[in-house]
């Protein structure tokens, strides 16, 4: 099957009004129950039920019975990037502007850690991504380029020091150095193949570790003193 005809079949599950509002609702890695996302989607419970039915069977949400309850939260990373990515599409400007939009009401909301570290599919999101973006910009490893970064020989220097040898990778379809912005603080923080890469090296190294069923990174002591080194703070 061509994966061009996943786009409108996934396209036609987000463009709903109340199926957006839910899936809205479920951004923070969050498990709700159906009465909360219809009442979050101001829909009845009958029309709840459809529409979360589809997410469902459109691989957007997963759900689990708890008595005569039934709840639901985002099926995957893949999908929780793609909300995201949606969601911040407009903040988008190709610029590193160092002026901060105000946060929407749902962020202020939110856990302080999921705001502060999470994933975002394959890479690190949240305050800690950010501020490790502008660390890498402000110690040259990484230069704008065009609306991504290009690595500096002096950020292959570094890389190799943390154990990435960046110099081996071979050009791809994927975007080496990606610029993507972050849906909680409304900046950049970095994708691609440098920015999974790094979310490994984390784990691996157990500077994070992750919360089941979640996707709230936990900064270790380990962790805490590396990112102090990074950060220069």
């Amino acid at each position: 099957m061509d994966d061009a005809q996943n786009i409108p079949r996934i396209a036609a599950l987000l463009a709903d009004p109340a199926r957006a509002a839910m899936l809205w609702t479920l951004i923070d890695g969050t498990t709700r129950p159906a009465g909360e996302l219809a009442f979050a989607a101001n829909v009845s419970a009958q029309s709840a039920s459809a529409h979360l039915a589809k997410l469902v069977d459109g691989g957007l949400l997963m759900s689990q019975a708890h008595g005569r309850h039934r709840y639901f939260r985002i099926a995957s990373t893949e999908a929780a990037g793609l909300i995201e990515s949606m969601a911040t599409l407009g903040a988008v400007t190709h610029t590193l502007d160092a002026r901060q939009p105000p946060q929407p009401a749902l962020v202020r909301s939110m856990p302080s850690q999921f705001v502060h570290a999470r994933t975002c599919y394959d890479h690190l999101a949240g305050e800690l991504a950010v501020q490790l973006l502008d660390a890498m910009l402000k110690d040259k490893w990484l230069e704008p380029e065009a609306k991504d970064f290009r690595l500096t020989a002096h950020g292959h220097d570094k890389l190799a020091e943390l154990g990435i040898d960046s110099r081996q990778h071979q050009p791809g379809r994927r975007v080496y150095a990606r610029c993507c912005i972050d849906l909680t603080q409304r900046r950049p923080h970095l994708a691609g193949v440098l920015g999974a890469e790094l979310l490994a090296l984390f784990i691996r190294e157990a500077w994070v570790l992750r919360s089941a069923g979640s996707r709230v990174l936990s900064i270790t002591p380990k962790g805490q003193q590396a990112f102090r080194q990074i950060l220069g703070s």
